[in-house]
């Protein structure tokens, strides 16, 4: 199994960026997906989560109105519309695959099936 996340980048306060996950190895269409982020010295930490359909999502409290999830089960891709980016987004940025729930999915960090490598996400202010 597979997820080859892409999209980061060095950007500035306010601008906007998509980052891209395509799944490989698994019937995508099974898993809840998600992003999480890791800023330097911290914990990997539940940014959004979206369910095998994709009708069901949830986002912590901080990207509330700045990002969007969505995926495309038919293309093995889970997406992150990023925003209005703050220099408190800087972190790298994983995207996950797990047969939980969205919500359940969220305090699965230590026991999430399958991971990405990580993109880096840098916003200067």
């Amino acid at each position: 199994v597979q997820l080859q996340a892409s999209g980061g980048g060095l950007v500035q306060a306010g601008d906007s960026l998509r980052l891209s996950c395509t799944a490989s190895g698994l019937t995508f269409s099974s898993y809840a997906t998600g992003w999480f982020r890791q800023a330097p010295g911290k914990e990997r930490e539940f940014v959004a989560t979206i369910s095998r359909s994709g009708n069901v999502i949830y986002y912590t409290d901080s990207v509330k109105g700045r990002f969007t999830i969505s995926r495309d089960n038919a293309k093995n891709t889970v997406f992150l519309q990023m925003n209005s980016l703050k220099p408190e987004d800087t972190a790298v940025y994983f995207c996950a695959a797990d047969k939980s729930d969205a919500y359940g999915m969220r305090g699965r960090v230590k026991t999430m099936e399958y991971w990405g490598k990580g993109t880096q996400v840098t916003v200067s202010s």
